[in-house]
């Protein structure tokens, strides 16, 4: 008959089989793929890292970076062997943790951070991305804005730890990143420079102020520094961000309890 293969199948049946075994085999790929980073995984029952089922896990590709350098992954070289810096509250996987030390330190919670590489992150050209503007004087504050350069830094608590000298601008985004800040004695080590993440401060205009809730005055003077006045690594970004998002939760007592 017409549209019948061999008298067994017709066009549309073949058709359907087809597509079943392309779905099926697009499912297997993906979900290879999304195995690429993470892995191999860690057991916390077993206290021991575990490759995952082998049949998921991708083998080895080897990407070519924009500064020339290369990429494997998976690639168990690059595991994070770091062990949780706190004490667990309960026996059972998954049970809170409580920091140990001082909690801003401990790398926990909201204040864990990925290793990322220990280098400057570049624009298209080669050059650096995240600068102040004395390094970049082709930007300044638009004359029709406030310039925050000179407001005093106020912590939750209400003291103010020092005061803002610099602006961190991503050259790519055309995007404010970081204020930097010179503390006083009531920032706990002053003359030191930190940087403030924008997404972490209120500007108040009227007032003249920087105000950091998640942070109490003392504590910024703990705030992880540059190896570099003028740049910031990708590493460095990821533990400046983690240290003010641990003060979220542990800057205060009150902020790790129940809320009844």
């Amino acid at each position: 008959m017409k549209g019948e293969i061999f008298g067994i199948f017709d066009v549309a049946q073949v058709t359907l089989y087809v597509f079943f075994i392309f779905f099926i085999g697009l499912v297997i790929y993906l979900q290879r793929e999304t195995r690429r980073e993470g892995y191999p995984l860690f057991s916390e029952p077993s206290d021991t890292l575990k490759p995952g089922d082998d049949f998921f896990i991708p083998e080895a590709k080897v990407f070519k970076m924009a500064d020339g350098s290369e990429i494997s992954v998976p690639n168990d070289d690059r595991i994070d062997t770091r062990m949780p810096n706190g004490t667990k509250m309960a026996v059972w996987p998954g049970a809170p943790i409580e920091p140990n030390g001082d909690p801003l330190l401990a790398e926990i919670g909201p204040g864990a951070y990925a290793m990322r590489a220990d280098v400057p992150d570049l624009m298209v050209s080669g050059a650096l991305k995240i600068v102040p503007f004395r390094v970049a004087p082709a930007f300044d504050i638009n004359v029709n804005d406030n310039d925050p350069r000179g407001f005093a830094l106020v912590g939750a608590n209400g003291v103010a730890v020092g005061t803002i000298k610099d602006v961190w601008i991503d050259r790519s985004e055309i995007l404010i990143r970081y204020l930097e800040a010179e503390l006083n004695a009531a920032g706990g080590k002053p003359g030191r420079s930190i940087i403030v993440p924008m997404t972490f401060l209120t500007l108040d205009n009227r007032r003249g102020t920087v105000k950091v809730k998640a942070l109490m005055g003392s504590q910024f003077g703990n705030v992880p520094a540059l190896k570099n006045p003028d740049q910031i690594t990708r590493l460095e970004e990821e533990k400046v961000t983690a240290y003010y998002g641990a003060g979220t939760l542990y800057s205060e007592p009150s902020r790790s309890e129940p809320l009844l």
